[in-house]
């Protein structure tokens, strides 16, 4: 029998209690708000939160604490310690994947429970849809989307350019980007690589991400919304992970063995590789650093473009009051209104989260002068959810530890992705209906 999650305490007097006076009442009744915050991409993301904080504080008298908690990795942990430990954030924003090990943690409201209105509802459905691909079970709401991205291609035009490539027409399919990232090669007099084609992360936390992209570059989905049932034993998933593996076994294009997501920023600035897969959020920190001219391409596919969603989402806390769950519903839509979208986006490089921040007139004038901020977006009809299950974490450990076992050698596609079907079932077995 599936293991589920306990219902918020008293949910229906909660709701009843929650709904019971005007938001803007219930809102100020509240002075202070802990809001647990993951640095995770390079650049100035703390100082750009701290100075909305404090436009936030200014105008609703609300103060809001951030702390600055890590990587999402890290942050999960901490947020999950402390509420259990009777302390916590109110709010945090963590991984959009993480939606089911949140429920399994039994720390979580949904914005159904904190009660949404008309204007609530619209606000909800303002949101690119592939961006609430992670937000939905059980028939509610549980997180909304902040900062999101798609995995997207660098790439150094000049290292076409000088490898005979054409740097304005970047590969499309698999067999174009193997080809591509083999002809971009560099090797010294002694026959060292010193540049390498491509490099993809394939490190524990990052190679999920990586490996989601693929699959559905195969057209094959990964999960069932439930997070329930996974699907890593089937034909097109060996598939991905073959094309994988070809990059390094084939084309002899990028490392053999494990490329990790800190150095994939480095090499490619330093111009050690000529591709790198990366998120829309480092966009900022690749123009701020970059001495060479660079494009951002969509990801490649079997047979056309498809990429992932990535990213962070805010989540609502039961150690929260009503009111404070009201106050902190309030600055997630304050933060996410299409101005302040569009601010994010322009600063960050990650992607505004719905299509009024693109009609703003600060966004279209920054696209107009910087084409490749648009890129991601135009690729979010191809996006898919990223892979999210009950155990998440555990989940993501055995598939890497396979993933990174492939890469090795030490097994075949078809193995790695069968031992990982065997033990995701085992590790998920307990939530599936009987």
């Amino acid at each position: 029998m599936i293991r589920r999650r306990r219902l918020f305490a008293a949910s229906a007097g909660f709701a009843a209690g929650a709904l019971a006076a005007p938001a803007l009442l219930r809102a100020q009744e509240v002075k202070a708000l802990t809001f647990y915050y993951p640095i995770a991409v390079g650049g100035s993301l703390q100082t750009i939160m701290d100075g909305y904080c404090a436009d936030f504080a200014k105008e609703t008298g609300i103060t809001i604490n951030p702390v600055y908690s890590g990587d999402y990795s890290q942050t999960l942990i901490k947020a999950t310690t402390a509420i259990h430990g009777g302390a916590g954030p109110h709010f945090a924003v963590l991984l959009a994947a993480e939606m089911h090990s949140l429920e399994d943690a039994e720390i979580l409201v949904s914005l159904d429970e904190i009660g949404l209105d008309a204007d609530g509802r619209k606000w909800l459905d303002g949101f690119y849809p592939a961006f609430m691909a992670n937000s939905h079970a059980e028939g509610k709401t549980w997180s909304v989307p902040f900062q999101r991205s798609t995995a997207i291609f660098y790439y150094n035009k000049a290292a076409f350019t000088e490898a005979g490539l054409d740097p304005e027409k970047f590969p499309t399919t698999w067999a174009e980007l193997g080809a591509t990232a083999e002809k971009l090669i560099k090797r010294d007099a002694s026959g060292k690589v010193a540049r390498w084609g491509i490099e993809i992360a394939a490190d524990l936390g990052n190679a999920q991400w990586t490996f989601g992209a693929l699959a559905n570059q195969a057209e094959q989905k990964l999960m069932n919304e439930a997070g329930t049932e996974v699907y890593f034993n089937q034909p097109k998933t060996i598939e991905a992970m073959t094309f994988w593996r070809d990059l390094a076994a084939k084309y002899r294009a990028t490392p053999d063995g494990v490329s990790s997501w800190p150095q994939l920023s480095p090499d490619f600035l330093q111009g050690n590789v000529a591709i790198i897969q990366h998120t829309t959020g480092n966009l900022t920190n690749v123009r701020n650093n970059a001495k060479f001219s660079f494009g951002v391409a969509g990801l490649a596919g079997k047979v056309s473009p498809h990429t992932v969603v990535g990213g962070g989402n805010m989540y609502f806390f039961k150690n929260a009051s009503p009111a404070e769950l009201q106050a902190s519903l309030r600055f997630a839509r304050w933060v996410t209104a299409p101005e302040r979208a569009a601010d994010w986006s322009i600063r960050t490089g990650y992607i505004a989260t719905s299509p009024a921040a693109y009609e703003t007139p600060a966004l279209k004038e920054y696209i107009a002068k910087v084409p490749a901020a648009n890129v991601a977006r135009t690729f979010l009809p191809v996006a898919t959810g990223e892979l999210s299950v009950h155990e998440n974490q555990r989940v993501y450990k055995v598939l890497t530890d396979n993933i990174q076992a492939c890469l090795g050698a030490s097994k075949t596609p078809a193995k790695a992705m069968a031992d990982t079907q065997a033990e995701a079932d085992r590790i998920l077995k307990p939530f599936k209906r009987t």
